[in-house]
C-alpha cells in the first residue's frame, strides 16, 4: 500500500500561465484529499482525473489567498456534480478563521445557489459543507471500504505575521506524508515530518528574491522557507524524499538541477520537483 502524492498547482501569488496556484493532492486508502486550492486548481484535478465530486476531503494550511483562491469553484462544482441523492458534505479541515471564510465565500455565491435551486428539481439546499478549525492533533481518522484508516495531523507551523497556520501528516498503512504550506523553519514543522516517507514544502530561491528592486516581492524573504531552509528541516527530521512545490520564482526549464543542488546541500536524500502534476508515490 502506497500514498500517491500529486503537485495539482506548483504556482505562487503571481499568475502564471504553465503552473496553477498551489494545491496538492494525497491519494491514499481509497481517498482522495487535496491541501489548498489555489487559482485553476479543478482544471488541474481534471487533468489528474479526479472530479470535485471525488474529493474525500479539503485540508487548508493557511488563509492566504494563492492558496484558497478556488475554494468557491470548488464548492459549488462539487455541489453540481454530484447526482447521488443525499451527498455528505464535503469536509473543509483548516486554521480558525477558516469557518469565516467559508461562510463569506457561500454568501458571495448566493446568487448562483438560489438560482440553481429555483432551476433544478433535485437541488433543494446549498452546497453542504463541514467546517473543522484546528490548530493540532488529529484532524482526520476514517477507512474507505476495503482499505484500513487514512489518519491525518495538523500541527503548528510559522507564517507569520500570517497566523495561525497549520501544516499535515497524512499516515496510512506505515507510511507517512508531511506537508508544510507556507513556514519557515520551526519546531512543529520538524515533528510533522519527523520520519517521514516524504515532505512536501514550499520553497523560494532566496538568493534570487534578494536581488529584486521591490520591497513588497522581498518581503515575502521573511516568511518562507528558502530551498537550503527546506532541505535543513527534511534532514533533521529524517525525511525520505523532500517535494518541492510552490516555486518562487517560477523553475524555467533547464534550471532544476540547480535548484536540486542547492537542497542537496542540505539534504541526502531524494529530491523531486517539477511542474504541474508531477506525482511521486512513497
Amino acid at each position: 500500500m502506497t500514498i500517491e502524492i500529486t503537485l495539482v498547482g506548483t504556482g505562487s501569488p503571481l499568475p502564471d500561465p504553465l503552473r496553477a496556484g498551489p494545491a496538492t493532492l494525497i491519494r491514499a486508502g481509497g481517498q482522495n484529499l487535496l491541501v489548498d486550492c489555489g487559482r485553476g486548481v479543478l482544471m488541474r484535478l481534471a487533468a489528474a482525473g479526479v472530479g470535485a465530486n471525488a474529493l474525500t476531503a479539503l485540508l487548508l494550511t493557511h488563509l492566504h489567498s494563492d492558496h484558497i483562491a478556488d475554494l468557491g469553484d470548488l464548492i459549488i462544482t462539487r455541489w453540481v456534480s454530484t447526482f447521488t441523492p443525499d451527498p455528505p458534505p464535503l469536509p473543509i479541515i483548516g486554521p480558525p478563521g477558516t469557518a469565516a471564510v467559508v461562510e463569506a465565500t457561500l454568501r458571495a455565491f448566493g446568487f448562483d445557489i438560489g438560482y440553481r435551486i429555483a432551476h433544478h428539481a433535485d437541488l433543494t439546499a446549498p452546497p453542504p459543507v463541514e467546517v473543522h478549525e484546528y490548530t493540532d492533533g488529529v484532524v482526520w481518522d476514517a477507512a474507505a471500504e476495503g482499505h484500513a484508516s487514512v489518519v491525518v495531523t495538523a500541527g503548528p507551523t510559522d507564517h507569520r505575521p500570517v497566523e495561525p497556520t497549520i501544516g499535515f501528516r497524512v499516515e496510512f498503512d506505515g507510511r507517512a506524508v508531511a506537508l508544510a504550506g507556507d513556514s519557515v523553519p520551526c519546531a512543529g514543522l520538524d515533528a510533522l515530518s519527523l520520519g517521514a516517507d516524504a515532505l512536501v514544502h514550499t520553497v523560494i530561491r532566496a538568493d534570487l528574491v534578494e536581488t529584486l528592486p521591490m520591497q513588497r516581492i522581498r518581503d515575502i524573504l521573511d516568511y518562507h522557507s528558502s530551498v537550503q531552509q527546506a532541505a535543513a528541516t527534511a534532514q533533521r527530521a529524517g525525511v525520505g524524499t523532500l517535494v518541492f512545490t510552490h516555486y518562487v520564482p517560477a523553475i524555467s526549464p533547464g534550471q532544476e538541477d540547480a535548484w536540486r543542488a542547492l537542497a542537496a546541500e542540505e539534504f541526502t536524500g531524494r529530491i523531486e520537483l517539477g511542474d504541474d502534476l508531477h506525482t511521486v508515490t512513497v
